[in-house]
């Protein structure tokens, strides 16, 4: 008898829907463990290997990832409420709480530089963009390129990625200068001068290795930038190099100059720029020099810029094509900026003077009678643009002592300094503006009363200062040392106060190129920066300010807050491989996002300025027989009136 068959089923078992979620994340661990244990003990121990390795690596991956993590934060457009570094050391007119983040930046910011605007607008399209910048095809800081390391004094331009930051690098953040007075008060003045020394062979050593015989260097990506082509960069330096003594150096260029340095170009240079660089600086060195091969370049180049002045008004062009001898304004306008019109009368008329061809100094003299008698001044403040077609004012009811406007002011003083107080208009011209910026331009923060000048327009009141405005301290105090009004040099102090904590109150220590002042009661700081005005270009017109106010009243301070400057420049734009670089952020000690391109007048100017600072030897470019051009380019006194000076004295 056979069995009964079998039928072959499957048995399935549902669970409680409300269970499900937990039942099944019981069956997952168990359907794990059983696999797990399945393996063999080789193949578990390194699986456990290879996590314990992952887990190291992603602890000491921890500091790398949180700056990238807060440098993304960083280039989002949101305010922060936090509260940012904090620079503990008190300043003199009482304790000046910290600046808050950066605010958003607007989407079009006209540039401040000396210039075409043209081409400033070109060089700074970038400078809002503190951690990704990308500038003349040269990425600074990007992730999957390499990061810039800021590393104490220098950037090392070697590095390839940016480790953690230690905690000397913080505190070095929080105290931007502190390290360095101690220093300072234990140096001779041989130490101070040697260090000044120091920093422009470094310079030049850059310029030399990456630069030589080209206009500007670019210390990051260790090229260059050309603007016209002539070698600006060696021509504003050749008087700076022979005041410092640094003769092998100066023999170089002059070498350069002699050889290879050719106006006969065809290109097209600025005026104003060209004046004060290469004019200014060739017939500077002459003077120092008494080698007649400056002379005969100035001459030559003289001779180019003259048809720049052939216009229906006088007033002339802004641009001059040195090879072909024709001229013509910006292609954007037919006018031309009253500062670059009215800031190349020293040098045309020290041409004449040497050349004795009256020219040169017929044709600047023209502009200046002409400005004089111009409609359109508010208490002797003129506008920014000048037409020069109708020779007339244009832009009217806007009235500034920075960009387009400034050296007017300063050439005033300094043509009636440089032809021997003769020539009454020009002291009368300089006199009526100072009274206009007092009584206009000059205003108190809150709340701890800094001086500043601001800017008027159509009646409305800015608290807005450009560092360029920073030559005024040292103009006003020139002024006072040669017999104007003893207020004039009151008021060259309180300013000069001012320039410093422009300096002192940012992070870096270095002044960005362009402050707000807060003047309403209540308000708990004095200095605001816009984000877009974060940069600092190298400038110099605070150090010039500071050596005039150390000359005339020997107070050790300016000194002082020289040399803080000198640190913190050395600190933060000073590049390993030679030369020092302009930054977009001095909001930012750990990384002030350098610009790459290190300005001729770094080394004509701001190195120049420290080292007479720093001089005890007042004969060395003495006020009395020598007067500066706005490049810091010395050109002397007349004779006759020198000598009547002396005699005084």
């Amino acid at each position: 008898m056979h069995p009964p068959s079998r039928q072959d089923y499957v048995a399935v078992t549902l669970g409680q829907r409300s269970s499900s979620y937990n039942n099944g994340k019981q069956w997952r661990r168990q359907s794990c463990w059983r696999k797990w244990k399945q393996l063999s003990r080789l193949q578990r121990s390194l699986i456990l290997f290879t996590l314990v390795l992952l887990l190291i690596g992603g602890f000491a991956s921890y500091p790398s990832l949180t700056e990238h993590m807060i440098g993304a934060e960083e280039q989002t457009d949101v305010v922060h409420p936090l509260v940012p570094h904090v620079l503990p050391e008190p300043v003199k007119l009482g304790q000046l709480p910290p600046l808050p983040r950066p605010e958003k930046p607007p989407k079009k910011k006209l540039s401040n530089k000396r210039g075409p605007p043209l081409l400033h607008n070109v060089l700074q399209r970038n400078a809002n963009a503190s951690n990704t910048v990308e500038e003349h095809g040269v990425r600074k800081k990007e992730a999957s390129d390499k990061i810039i390391s800021w590393r104490g004094a220098v950037i090392d331009t070697e590095q390839g990625t940016e480790g953690p930051k230690d905690d000397s690098m913080a505190n070095q953040a929080e105290k931007p200068v502190k390290e360095s007075d101690h220093s300072f008060h234990n140096m001779t003045e041989a130490d101070w001068l040697e260090a000044v020394r120091d920093s422009f062979r470094h310079a030049w050593q850059g310029y030399k290795d990456f630069a030589w015989g080209h206009d500007e260097l670019r210390p990051i990506s260790k090229s260059y930038s050309e603007w016209f082509g002539l070698g600006l960069t060696l021509i504003d330096a050749l008087d700076t190099m022979w005041i410092m003594g640094l003769k092998t150096e100066f023999e170089e260029a002059k070498a350069w100059v002699a050889t290879e340095l050719s106006f006969n170009k065809n290109v097209d240079v600025n005026l104003f720029e060209s004046t004060i660089r290469i004019l200014g600086g060739l017939l500077s060195t002459y003077h120092l020099t008494g080698d007649a091969l400056f002379l005969e370049k100035a001459k030559d180049m003289g001779s180019r810029l003259m048809p720049a002045f052939k216009t229906p008004s006088k007033i002339p062009y802004s641009d001059v094509n040195i090879g072909k001898g024709t001229a013509h304004p910006p292609r954007w306008t037919s006018d031309s900026t009253v500062a670059e019109v009215t800031s190349i009368q020293l040098e045309f008329r020290e041409l004449s003077r040497l050349s004795q061809d009256p020219q040169y100094e017929a044709a600047v003299a023209e502009v200046m009678n002409r400005v004089h008698s111009l409609d359109g001044k508010l208490d002797g403040l003129v506008p920014m643009f000048i037409n020069t077609n109708s020779g007339q004012f244009t832009h009217q009811g806007i009235f500034t002592l920075g960009a387009r406007a400034d050296s007017y002011y300063e050439y005033l003083l300094k043509q009636w300094l440089q032809g021997g107080k003769k020539e009454t208009q020009f002291v009368e011209d300089y006199l009526s503006a100072v009274e206009g910026i007092k009584k206009h331009l000059v205003q108190k923060t809150s709340p701890n009363g800094l001086t500043f000048v601001g800017e008027l327009s159509h009646g409305q009141f800015s608290p807005k200062m450009d560092h360029l405005v920073c030559f005024l301290p040292g103009t006003l105090a020139l002024g006072a040392h040669h017999g104007l009004p003893e207020d004039h040099m009151e008021l060259a102090k309180q300013l000069m106060e001012t320039c410093y904590q422009m300096y002192h109150q940012m992070e870096t220590g270095l002044s960005p190129e362009i402050v707000h002042f807060n003047m309403h009661q209540g308000s708990v700081r004095d200095i605001e920066v816009k984000l877009a005005d974060r940069h600092n270009l190298l400038r110099p017109e605070t150090v010039e300010s500071l050596f005039y106010l150390y000359r005339f009243t020997k107070e050790h301070k300016y000194r002082q807050w020289g040399w803080e400057i000198l640190h913190n420049f050395n600190k933060y734009t000073k590049v390993s491989s030679g030369g020092y670089t302009s930054v977009n952020n001095v909001r930012d000690p750990d990384y002030p996002s350098p610009r790459d391109k290190m300005e001729s007048f770094f080394l004509g100017e701001t190195l120049k300025y420290f080292y007479l600072l720093f001089s005890d030897d007042f004969s060395l470019i003495d006020l009395d027989q020598y007067v500066f051009n706005t490049e810091a380019h010395p050109l002397p006194i007349w004779p006759s009136t020198a000598a009547a000076t002396a005699t005084a004295t």
